[in-house]
């Protein structure tokens, strides 16, 4: 009899702690509808697929068309972030970063469907990993392995706004989200350099 409480009890703390952590960094979704409606898609790439030249360091730098749906009606705004997690150790040791920030930007207005090439709508430009209020396109530095790296695109649905001007980091707008996360999705492309 205690054998099934204790597993009944694991079961249950398990579902619960499934219910309020989001996978990746440990968001806390403040929404009961658990079955995330929010979608991120790009008409110039699919997850896993490469990003074009285009919208790197290697064409215009220019940020890449992306389609955003399925925003619910409690939400107050969007918060969009590209970064690379997969930067070398010496550049993680010499700058004290474990990703570096390509894009980041806030308050952008939930009846927002999509993010033109270049974008340069709604919102607020948050700063990047190098220092600038814009997109940086991904830029792998050929002489250290992996060439290949991942560009990840999260967005976020909040039931507020962010009380933050357009010099606040990516980390800054992070900590501000907490408690405030309704849905989170995200969209994965690749870049190498080295091909």
């Amino acid at each position: 009899m205690k054998k099934a409480y204790s597993v009944t009890g694991i079961v249950l703390i398990l579902i619960i702690g499934a219910f309020f952590i989001l996978r990746g960094e440990g968001d806390i979704i403040e929404s009961t509808n658990i079955m995330a409606e929010l979608s991120l898609t790009s008409s110039a790439f699919s997850v896993g697929e490469s990003i074009p030249t285009v919208y790197t360091c290697d064409g215009d730098n220019t940020s890449p068309p992306l389609e955003i749906s399925g925003v619910s009606d409690n939400a107050k705004s969007l918060v969009l972030i590209m970064d690379d997690p997969d930067i070398p150790e010496v550049v993680k040791t010499s700058r004290g970063i474990e990703k570096f920030d390509h894009w980041v930007l806030f308050n952008l207005p939930t009846n927002t469907t999509a993010l033109a090439p270049n974008y340069s709508g709604e919102g607020v430009l948050g700063i990047n990993s190098a220092g600038e209020a814009k997109y940086t396109g991904p830029c792998p530095p050929t002489e250290y392995e992996p060439t290949q790296h991942r560009y990840i695109f999260q967005l976020y649905e909040l039931d507020t706004e962010l009380d933050l001007t357009s010099k606040a980091t990516q980390e800054e707008v992070r900590n501000a989200m907490r408690g405030h996360i309704l849905q989170k999705v995200e969209l994965m492309g690749l870049y190498d350099r080295s091909n």
